[in-house]
């Protein structure tokens, strides 16, 4: 499980290092792509195989299914750490989570998320008022 909150650098060859933790539960390889809300979701193998197979199931036929389906794929890009723990983004998808300089990678359960600083800073501030609705709302929910 992925959680935890850390600041780092971005490289100007586009390398990330990876916090020792994530790297260890991401193993050798992973997937990076695409994530929701312009941040990069990064995937350790078994995860994306398992959500490949979920997509596999919807109905191809809905226009919507179809145009998740391939931005979520389009995106996807297989990495590995180097010996120090870094990892090299593409530049199409630090173009698309507008990653520069300083980067927020985030635990979220079963992945992880690269952010840009400021735009992780922009979306907890967003997202902290309605942190309370939302705890609110999964109670009903019975979780």
């Amino acid at each position: 499980m992925f959680m935890g909150e850390y600041l780092h650098i971005i490289d100007t060859k586009g390398r990330v290092i990876m916090p020792a933790k994530f790297r260890e539960a991401l193993g050798v390889r992973f997937i990076a792509t695409k994530g929701l809300d312009h941040c990069l979701f990064i995937y350790p193998m078994t995860e994306w195989t398992a959500l490949e197979q979920k997509l596999r199931t919807l109905p191809f036929t809905q226009p919507d299914v179809r145009a998740f389906v391939r931005f979520f794929f389009s995106g996807a890009n297989e990495c590995e750490a180097d010996k120090q723990g870094r990892i090299l983004l593409p530049a199409n998808l630090r173009e698309y989570a507008q990653l520069e300089k300083e980067i927020v990678l985030v635990g979220v359960s079963s992945r992880v998320e690269i952010w840009s600083q400021a735009l992780w800073i922009e979306y907890s501030s967003q997202a902290e008022n309605a942190y309370a609705n939302a705890a609110e709302s999964l109670v009903h929910l019975g979780i």
